[in-house]
């Protein structure tokens, strides 16, 4: 049995600038260049590794407008593919969606061009590619906008919820019209780029561009299709273990922020075949986020503490945030400028932050009255019980008070 080696992967995010700066060299912030080094990977291990075909879920682009300086990072390193012999297929995500239904999508030049070996799956089709194994079939369902809703009479006045409802229903009949299309005797591939029921979300929330409609994972989970190559979640999944056909988010190449911390990034190489797909996770070296938490309130050198908190941790290349605990009186012995400087001796490629989180005596509360509500005697005892003096002298400050307020 032929089998055809697909490479899947999404969620490039080109333009993304946050924890980078100013590369002198390209004059292209650092971040950005971080997203296309992972980009250079895998096309590399696609032409190491004899890939008959390139499957991108969506979302090449952080904002829908992205600089003519992204758009000609990302169409050298598809033409690269491209001029390989390996077909490409390029799903339009959210972020690649225009603001109106009838402007073009961020990578709507290269359907434009006719550009060979590339396909952009801007509409529900199916499309055919012939690759050196064989020909497979892919079907093609963009984001759903609910902006294409509402483009018709009959979605108009309709409550937030009840488009979510309209548009869930519309692009489950797509999937099943497409289904229909198919021809069984030769390899399909669903390419989405959606919310499936079921899958864990992460940074892709913060960045998210437009409202998302949650598709049922029953309405993909048909074994007429021998993948499906989902984009949109940043975190790798596989929705449908034990099941056929597996149900698979690449996850984006690229970590974003902290919240992805922890991910493994990459892309699926998937070895696909009629009744009997294989896929794997292959992770690249995305830029580690690490957090580092120092809890120096018990030290009697603060200073000693976090530099040793700091060195636990593997910090070369990464981008760092410090949370520091730490007693009132400490807080003139941690400077930052010091403890910046500790950071990148350790090789931070970028601090994120330092956060303080210094600990404060709780205040005594007043209950129901105000401090203009209370009288000076009542004022002054809650301040001595407030910085906890001891009761005899409490007393007798107290007695004394008594007679200089008279």
């Amino acid at each position: 049995m032929n089998r055809i080696r697909l490479i899947h992967f999404a969620d490039l995010h080109i333009g993304i600038e946050s924890y980078g700066r100013l590369d002198p060299t390209t004059g292209v912030n650092e971040r950005v260049l971080d997203f296309l080094r992972r980009f250079d990977e895998l096309i590399e291990y696609a032409l190491a590794h004899e890939a008959d075909a390139v499957i991108f879920a969506g979302d090449a682009f952080k904002t829908r407008t992205p600089t003519p300086t992204y758009q000609r990072a990302f169409a050298r390193r598809v033409k690269r593919l491209a001029d390989a012999g390996i077909p490409v297929l390029l799903l339009v995500g959210n972020h690649d969606l225009p603001g109106m239904i009838q402007q073009a999508s961020s990578i709507e030049i290269f359907r434009t061009l006719d550009v060979p070996n590339v396909v952009v799956g801007w509409r529900e089709e199916v499309h055919r590619l012939e690759t050196r194994h064989g020909p497979f079939q892919v079907a093609t369902v963009p984001y759903p906008s609910v902006q294409r809703l509402l483009a018709h009479d009959q979605y108009r006045g309709l409550s937030i919820e009840q488009l979510d409802r309209a548009l869930q229903a519309v692009v489950t009949d797509n999937i099943h019209a497409l289904a229909a299309q198919l021809d069984p005797s030769i390899p399909a591939v669903l390419a989405a780029h959606l919310s499936v029921s079921g899958a864990t979300y992460g940074s892709e929330r913060s960045v998210m561009i437009g409202r998302d409609a949650v598709i049922l994972k029953s309405a993909l989970a048909d074994p007429v299709w021998d993948y499906a190559a989902l984009g949109h979640i940043h975190q790798h999944q596989s929705l449908n273990e034990g099941g056929y056909p597996p149900i698979v988010y690449s996850g984006s190449p690229e970590r974003i922020d902290f919240g992805e911390e922890g991910q493994l990034k990459g892309f699926c190489l998937v070895e696909l075949a009629r009744g009997a797909t294989t896929w794997q996770f292959v992770p690249l070296q995305a830029r580690p986020f690490v957090t580092v938490r120092a809890d120096v309130r018990q030290a009697t050198d603060p200073v000693a503490a976090i530099k040793a908190a700091i060195a636990a941790h593997k910090l070369q290349g990464a981008i760092v945030r410090l949370h520091i605990k730490l007693r009132p009186e400490q807080e003139l012995q941690v400077r930052d400028r010091e403890v910046r400087a500790m950071l990148t001796e350790a090789g931070a490629h970028f601090i994120g932050a330092i956060n303080r989180d210094v600990e404060r005596t709780t205040r005594v509360r007043l209950g129901s009255l105000t401090p203009a509500e209370m009288s000076d005697r009542e004022l002054l005892l809650r301040y001595l019980e407030a910085k906890q003096t001891d009761p005899q002298r409490r007393d007798l400050l107290m007695r004394y008070a008594e007679g200089i307020l008279e």
